[in-house]
């Protein structure tokens, strides 16, 4: 186990036991019962992960902003308890979603109970910067918002352009990992240089996530991915490999991608999303995603190599790889 696997496990134990404590109520039970689904279902702990190893960086203890990373993951939560009843989805990490196992009306008031925890952990941050800590929170959930508006409204288009699919994913997917890098160095004072640097390099990181998020859509194994292959060709989402292919393919491959996106009527068979797979193969569409990958993650490592602190910034180094080799 590499040392820095071992200070990842560490630092998600330590939130990881503020979570669960904070799940101890137990009325009304029709509102902490389903918290306590959600936050026991698993997760990676990415964006508190980012939280700290950002305050590390500034050379201040991680321990400091470990309130802030349980504030981020609180957040987190609460965007996907809401997207999750916008979509309609029936699981999560392999779970049921909030809206199917109860209703409508509960996951809605659990998203808002997460909102509202995650700002009370956000004040227990002792930082010295705290005003501007929360300008980067509460700025960041407008645009978090603002990404997930133009995700729904991109459902109902057939011409959106990968410079519109950039610009929402900055907002929805990638501005999380900002506002936590963000929060993390202000948490540790981090003066201005090295505050710009460490959202840029998780901005970049997160680009480049949320194009792998898409790419294990298609390329991931069921088991491990927790749902279905091709669950976003099946909800007609317009990522990154789909936008290509609108852009790059022609004939009766191009045929089959229109009928996807503007056919509600079609059902979309376990046979068509094989053929949609192989579409983006031969076409060097996953070929595409994965150049992109690449080109967004040595934008965020140029972004480290400005930072001083070695042992952090090999940290740094080593989350984003990890997150590009994941396989869910």
């Amino acid at each position: 186990m590499s040392d820095h696997y071992g200070v990842y496990l560490n630092f998600k134990k330590k939130i990881d036991d503020i979570l669960f404590s904070l799940i101890d109520r137990k009325y009304p039970a029709t509102l902490y019962e389903p918290i306590r689904y959600l936050l026991s279902s698993g997760g990676k702990r990415i964006r508190p992960m980012m939280v700290m190893f950002a305050c590390e960086a500034t050379g201040e203890d991680p321990e400091k902003s470990v309130n802030a990373a349980v504030a981020m993951e609180l957040l987190h939560n609460f965007t996907l308890v809401h997207d999750d009843i916008m979509d309609n989805a029936n699981t999560r990490r392999g779970f049921q979603t909030i809206h199917k196992k109860w209703n409508e009306n509960v996951a809605i008031l659990t998203g808002d109970l997460l909102i509202g925890l995650a700002y009370k952990y956000l004040f227990k941050t002792e930082t010295l910067r705290l005003k501007e800590t929360a300008d980067e929170f509460t700025g960041g959930i407008i645009e978090v918002c603002e990404g997930q508006s133009f995700d729904k409204e991109f459902e109902e288009r057939d011409n959106v352009t990968l410079d519109e699919y950039m610009m929402m994913i900055n907002k929805k997917t990638a501005k999380m990992l900002e506002i936590s890098a963000a929060i993390g160095a202000l948490t540790g004072n981090a003066d201005k240089d090295l505050l710009n640097n460490l959202k840029k390099f998780a901005m970049n990181t997160g680009l480049a996530f949320q194009i792998q998020d898409d790419l294990l859509d298609i390329t991931a194994d069921e088991s491990e991915l927790g749902k279905k292959i091709g669950g976003d060709i099946l909800e007609r989402k317009k990522t990154f490999l789909l936008i290509k292919a609108t852009e790059t393919v022609s004939g009766a491959d191009r045929n089959l991608i229109m009928d996807i996106i503007n056919r509600p009527d079609l059902n979309i068979s376990d046979e068509i999303i094989l053929q949609v797979k192989d579409i983006y193969i031969k076409q060097g569409i996953t070929e595409a995603a994965r150049s992109e990958i690449e080109i967004f993650t040595n934008k965020a490592d140029d972004y480290l190599s400005n930072i001083k602190n070695n042992s952090s910034v090999d940290r740094l180094k080593w989350f984003s790889a990890m997150l590009m080799e994941r396989k869910f």
